[in-house]
């Protein structure tokens, strides 16, 4: 039997996780929620959620033409079934602007709008900040390492 190991000890567990490979979840997990939380409190201070502050790089990137709806739920970094209310609240703020699509009415185009640039450029430095402080005691090679480690798991998981 395995023994408890360090993310079970975090939890305040007294037995081992059933499988190495549960362990690993809960601790990518638990992983990922600690390091957000510095970005999270940032973001939070500038009256935004990760999700949108992921939707306004995402626009950022798109450099000013905008992207479908569809689109930018596909780039978003942890899904978000509702992308919609999310450029509703960023609409509302005049972060971003929305308009049909001119071959397809259907179709939705969201924008970041120069207000929504502003806010990203006075966010970078700090954002940044906040992420190498939580990594910054990890060589770029350490990085390196676990980057191609993390490549190598979201890849397996994309296969049927």
């Amino acid at each position: 039997m395995r023994s408890v190991g360090k993310i079970e000890r975090e939890m305040r567990q007294n037995r081992p996780s059933p499988s190495i490979h549960q362990e690993v979840i809960v601790s990518l997990l638990r992983t990922t929620d600690r390091l957000m939380l510095p970005v999270g409190e940032l973001l939070r201070e500038a009256d935004l959620s990760v999700s949108q502050y992921n939707v306004l790089r995402i626009l950022r990137g798109a450099r000013g033409e905008g992207l479908p709806c569809g689109e930018i739920a596909g780039r978003m970094v942890q899904r978000d079934p509702d992308v919609t209310r999310l450029l509703d609240r960023l609409e509302a703020r005049g972060l971003v602007v929305r308009r049909r699509g001119e071959s397809d009415r259907r179709v939705v185009i969201a924008a970041i709008t120069k207000e929504g640039l502003a806010l990203l450029e006075r966010l970078d430095r700090p954002v940044e900040k906040r992420l190498h402080d939580v990594l910054g005691h990890l060589s770029k090679k350490e990085l390196e390492s676990l980057l191609g480690l993390l490549d190598r798991v979201r890849d397996r998981g994309e296969e049927p």
